[in-house]
């Protein structure tokens, strides 16, 4: 997979907060800690989109869906 350089501006208490965790060697630069923030969000919004799309279903839709879900799984019997 290829990568892209970015240029982002940050606060100097979030960038020294985020060099604490450097110094610790829980990242090994800067660049690798901000890829992992911006993944772990990314996959935390996608996450929490699935689920208000989940909760949009009534209970009829839901109902409707595991009928026709079950129908056809018993064509395969």
């Amino acid at each position: 997979m290829s990568t892209a350089k970015i240029a982002i501006s940050m606060d100097e208490n979030h960038l020294k907060r985020l060099d604490y965790f450097i110094k610790c060697k829980v990242y090994k630069n800067r660049s690798q800690a901000i890829q992992h923030a911006i993944i772990y969000e990314l996959q935390r919004l996608e996450h929490s989109r699935l689920a208000l799309e989940c909760d949009k279903l009534n209970a009829e839709e839901e109902q409707i869906m595991a009928e026709e879900g079950f129908e056809k799984s018993s064509f395969l019997l």
